[in-house]
């Protein structure tokens, strides 16, 4: 749980300082209302304010959620201690409704902990017990939907996890002290269409501009596209299948996402998997004050994350000593023989990604003729059968240096596809490309252990070193390639 210092929060709170947005949350007495740190209402004399680490604790306090603001649209918390990933894999858990029914005693089997560890540590996380957590969760997630959709109340009571509208109507009473169908009188009623509209924020500033051209350039045809200054892609979440786009807000430290009404049912979870996408978790002013000069042309630059686990890991062995173009070419025949084809609005967003079920079941045959050698093809093979059978995970909330060495016991994947796929898909902040090519000529120097050794200073937020370095060979690419044309 964050220390919280009530002057230096009351400071945010004047300045209404995005850094913080989410970081913690601030309960005014006189109106027993939570806000985000930057809410325009009028600013609360520093005697009425009650400072909180999550939305779970203000609601326990006695606070109902801010209308204006609307803390349930925070940005979410980056975390790189054990326990904070733990309690964050909680969190993954309860977004994409997988214990609901099941109960505590599930999640603890998923976690491999033991229920009074999940208790203790969410205790501490969050300051809250973990039903008062879930209850928190539901509670806002059937808000967000009153105020961002057109569902009946009936299936967002539903989709929220709720037993009955009753217990809907009754809970979002006693907490909220507001009815269900108050968020809706003044609601617009628009014409039918067939996507919906939602918001997710970030602390800034967001490099966006080179988030998407990294995106752009490892693009998997058929699946995602990057286009005037949007991001595209088709998603498939159990038997939910659909299309999405993200771009910026302008004027806003947010993003719009349009996603298709199909993917409703499990709206939370794409929403989660767009922040992990685009990293904005991240608190960039924190990570930039430890980079120092490395951090001082790309200020808000992000690391690229995954939508899909095993999409970003089979994108990354194909691309083994090959051109990024030959990777591409070999991705999108790859995706075009096991992708199911999926109808959207976008005619080069034809295909969903391969599963890893069809994969493990897959022909090592069928994969090389499609011009990916046999080594990579067995690689590919063993990872889907491995996730298959539940000895791998490839989560943002996995084991980071256990999953490492479980990818590192399969055939063909080396110290820097582990490392890459630690970056990307388990969201690893201090995973280093100690091998990589590119940085060895960044910094100068053939050996590989000097340079793991010479990265120490960037340590735990190395991974971004890694998009830094990188930034900084391709600048120094792009300032010879001046020189050959003048």
């Amino acid at each position: 749980m964050v220390n919280l210092d009530a002057n230096c929060c009351y400071q945010a709170v004047l300045t209404r300082n995005p850094r913080f947005d989410g970081v913690f949350f601030v309960g005014v007495s006189t109106t027993r209302v939570y806000c985000r740190t930057i809410c325009s209402a009028k600013t609360p004399q520093q005697k009425n304010c009650t400072f909180y680490s999550s939305t779970a604790a203000a609601e326990a306090g006695g606070f109902r959620p801010c209308l204006l603001c609307r803390p349930e649209l925070a940005p979410s918390n980056a975390y790189i201690d054990a326990n904070g990933r733990l309690a964050a894999a909680v969190i993954r858990h309860m977004e994409d409704g997988t214990f609901i029914e099941q109960g505590f005693e599930y999640l603890a089997q998923e976690l491999r902990v033991s229920e009074e560890d999940i208790h203790q540590i969410v205790l501490q996380e969050f300051g809250v017990s973990l039903s008062q957590l879930l209850q928190t969760h539901r509670l806002l997630l059937a808000k967000r939907l009153l105020t961002d959709t057109t569902l009946s109340i009936a299936d967002i009571a539903s989709a929220s996890g709720f037993k009955s509208l009753q217990n809907l109507d009754t809970l979002f009473q006693e907490c909220y002290r507001l009815k269900p169908t108050q968020l809706r009188k003044a609601k617009i009623v628009k014409t039918a269409q067939d996507y919906l509209v939602s918001e997710v924020a970030y602390r800034p500033p967001l490099d966006w501009e080179a988030l998407l051209s990294y995106l752009r350039i490892h693009a998997i045809a058929g699946v995602e596209k990057v286009e005037d200054n949007c991001y595209y892609r088709t998603v498939r979440l159990g038997e939910q299948q659909g299309w999405l786009m993200v771009e910026p807000i302008k004027g806003k430290n947010a993003l719009q996402v349009k996603l298709s009404t199909s993917l409703l049912p499990v709206l939370l979870s794409v929403l989660r998997k767009i922040k992990a996408l685009f990293d904005l978790a991240a608190e960039p002013e924190q990570i930039a004050a430890h980079l120092g000069s490395l951090a001082l042309h790309h200020p808000g630059l992000r690391v690229p994350g995954a939508f899909d686990g095993f999409e970003i890991a089979v994108r990354t062995i194909i691309g083994q000593q090959v051109s990024v173009k030959a990777a591409t070419t070999l991705m999108r025949r790859f995706v075009q023989c096991f992708g199911e084809p999926i109808v959207t609005p976008f005619p080069t967003l034809t295909h969903l990604t391969p599963s890893v079920e069809q994969i493990a079941q897959a022909d090592i045959t069928t994969i090389t003729n499609l011009g990916i050698i046999k080594t990579r093809a067995n690689s590919i093979l063993e990872l889907a059968q491995a996730i298959a059978q539940r000895s791998i995970s490839l989560t943002p909330t996995s084991s980071i240096d256990q999953t490492i060495a479980q990818l590192q016991e399969l055939p063909g994947i080396g110290t820097w596809t582990a490392q890459y796929i630690a970056m990307r898909v388990l969201a690893a902040p201090n995973a280093f490309l100690h091998t990589d090519l590119g940085i060895r000529q960044v910094l100068g120097e053939s050996s590989a252990k000097r340079i793991l050794a010479f990265s120490s200073q960037w340590q735990p937020w190395r991974s971004y070193a890694t998009l830094h370095l990188w930034k900084y060979l391709e600048r120094a690419e792009k300032f010879i390639s001046h020189l050959d044309t003048v």
